[in-house]
Formats: C-alpha cells, structure tokens, sequence
C-alpha cells in the first residue's frame, strides 16, 4: 500500500498525525506501508520510525511559513509524484488533498489498473469560496476535486459533515465511509506535566486560518480583563491570520497574548494541561460550519475544557459531551465564556471534570483507533476487486 500525502510526520499537523495512525493501523492488518511524502522543514520535531512503515520524503517548495501551501507548492509535490507513483508497485493507493494530489493519483491509477481511497478530511473547494477565490479558480477546484473523488473506489470522511458533502459530486453512498476524527491519545492525555504560570490562562494550538479567525478571542479579552485582570493567551501555530491577530493583540490589550509558533505535540499537550481552557473557532457562513477541529480533542483528552466560538458541528460536539462552552462568534459571547472557565478553575470545577472529558476522548475519539479501523475500511476495496 502506498500513501501519498504532502503531510506526514513529524510535521505539527493534524493531517499528519492522522495519517501516521492510518500507516501504523495498515501494519497492525498485515500490510506493508510506503509513504510518499515531503522533507519536514527545519522546525519539524525530530522524526521516529514505526515498524512496517517505510517514509519516502523529497525536496518541496514551501512558503514564507514553512507550509506546502499555494499552487506552486502544491506542483512541485505533484509533479514528481506522478512519476513516484507511474512506476511503483502498490496494489492500492491512498491519497490527501488538494485534489491536485487526487488527479495526480487518479490517473496513475488508472494507468496501473489498480483502486485508490481517498482520505477526506474536509472539502477542498469549501475553503477556495471563503478565500474568496475568482469564479474560474472555484470552477478549476471543483472540476479537480470532483474528478478525484468520483474515481475513487473509497472515500474515507473524518465526519458525517464532509461524507454529506462528497455526496454532492455524485459520490454513491456505499463509497463513502466515516472513519472520524481524533488525537493521538498516547501524547495528549490527562497524566503529565502541566504548563505554570499566571491564572487564567487561554491557550489556543494549531491552525490559524481565514475560517478559524481566532482574533475574536482577542477582541473578547478586554472584557475578561474587567473580572481577570491577569488573564493571557498563548497562541501557539501559524497561518495566514497570524499577523493580523498579533496586530490587534499588540493595539488591545499588548503583552496579555503570547505568540509561540509551532511547537512538538508533547510540547503541546503540556500547554494544555496547565490552560484555564483551551480556545477553538470556526467563522459561521464560510462553508465550514461542518468542522469539528482536532484542538478540541486534543484540549479535552488532556481534561482541559474547551471554548468554541461558531455554530455548527464544533459547537454540537463542544456542547453535546460536556467538553466546554459553546459561544456565538461574538466577542461579549466569548468573554462571558472564558470569565465563566476562570470561574470554574478558581472554584476547582475545572479540576474535578477533568478525567471525565479525558474518559470521552479516549471512548470516542482515539487517533489509533480510527487509524485501525480507517485500514481496515481501506483494504475492504481490495476485496471488492478481488
């Protein structure tokens, strides 16, 4: 089985720890893994083998960033992909967004006479509208994205949201299955060192991107500020709203958020630990409302609760299983939530749930798990040709 994947570890990814779980969930059914993949930049962790999983990793172009993220980025991992994958011998192939990744796997597919799954972690042409990208580059995206996802034998879903969505392209529903989404439950877990410091603290990880908008957690501080006077929030990731969000953190309230870049998982889970609560967003009416962002596992599997602005399926997970509090993406809404953590903190509620949130995730959303059962899903299209 070969992965193609422009992500893989030890990049600080979600993508990238899914798909370690995929690879590592191959071996346990007895398959032999190759993954074709990226050099990590320079600010990656240090990376580790797992047995059965053999990495094969070229040069990229990446941006300012450090991410393979942009057209040309996504081309210099595709074009040589389509020669890595034209004359390697797999019987089954599994490919990642962007759907450039997909046509390229697609028609060597077909060249080679054997079936591809594709892993579907959202719907790529969702985040070209709320770039708001011109008509023809839409139109571009999703002819790619349908030509990829209607070829493939499978289409694995980390979510109902974005299985109900393949549909849209035509996709039959007995080629469409929810593996789910989670957090590798071996890092981010209750036991470990925790983060000190000043009380309350908030403590976003991760992805900022133009539909996760986390500036409104700023917007929202001053107000905590009125009840908290000492309360921070660490920012720990990049994306393109990086900038504007230090911007208004240095004009509102100056030195009360911290920016600390990419950090280790590890690293990460102890931030999490030590957090008043942990802060996820989805900006409502761009097309994403269907997300459920991995922090939120990866907050509650460390008993960390959860503040989520937005609405839609991270707002019904958030709620549903007593991870958090659910807030409108409205900067009043926020603050009342990250006053009422600070409360629950100082109060010991915080402490007392947390094993509690820990146990949901461990039931519910373990990142081996999936990657088990996402394998052995995978491997039944093998049956299917046979």
């Amino acid at each position: 089985m070969i992965l193609a994947t422009r992500l893989y570890a030890p990049e600080v990814a979600a993508a990238a720890f899914r798909l370690r779980a995929l690879a590592r969930g191959m071996v346990q059914v007895g398959a032999q893994v190759r993954v074709l993949t990226t050099r990590p930049p320079k600010s990656a962790p240090r990376a580790s083998s797992d047995p059965g999983v053999r990495v094969s990793r070229f040069p990229v172009l990446r941006d300012a960033g450090g991410n393979v993220r942009g057209y040309l980025q996504y081309l210099s991992f595709d074009v040589p992909l389509f020669f890595r994958l034209l004359f390697a011998r797999a019987d089954l192939v599994i490919s990642e967004p962007p759907p450039t990744t997909g046509v390229v796997v697609a028609l060597t597919s077909w060249l080679r006479r054997r079936p591809f799954v594709h892993y579907a972690a959202d719907i790529w042409t969702d985040g070209v509208i709320a770039l708001g990208a011109p008509r023809f580059v839409i139109a571009l995206m999703r002819a790619l994205e349908s030509f990829s996802l209607r070829r493939a034998a499978m289409v694995l879903a980390v979510s109902d949201g974005v299985a109900e969505r393949a549909t849209e392209f035509g996709i039959p529903l007995d080629r469409i299955v929810t593996v789910g989404n989670g957090v590798d439950t071996e890092i981010f877990r209750l036991d470990g060192a925790a983060a000190e410091g000043v009380r309350p603290t908030f403590v976003y990880t991760g992805s900022m991107s133009e539909w996760q908008t986390p500036a409104i957690f700023v917007e929202a501080l001053p107000r905590v500020h009125e009840e908290f006077p000492e309360a921070r929030i660490l920012f720990f990731g990049q994306g393109v709203e990086e900038e504007s969000t230090r911007q208004l953190a240095e004009r509102l309230v100056g030195d009360a958020v911290h920016f600390g870049g990419v950090i280790p998982p590890r690293e990460a889970a102890q931030q999490l630990r030590g957090a008043t609560a942990a802060l996820a967003s989805i900006t409502p009416g761009v097309g994403y409302d269907f997300a459920k962002p991995t922090k939120i596992y990866a907050a509650a599997a460390c008993g960390t609760p959860v503040i989520f602005a937005g609405v839609g399926a991270g707002a019904s997970l958030v709620d549903e299983n007593g991870l958090g509090w659910r807030a409108d993406y409205d900067s009043e809404a926020v603050a009342q939530a990250m006053i009422a953590a600070a409360r629950d903190e100082a109060s010991g509620v915080r402490a007392e749930r947390a094993a509690e949130r820990s146990r949901w995730v461990s039931e519910n959303a373990s990142l081996l798990a999936i990657g088990l059962f996402g394998a052995r899903t995978a491997l039944r299209t093998l049956k299917r040709g046979s």
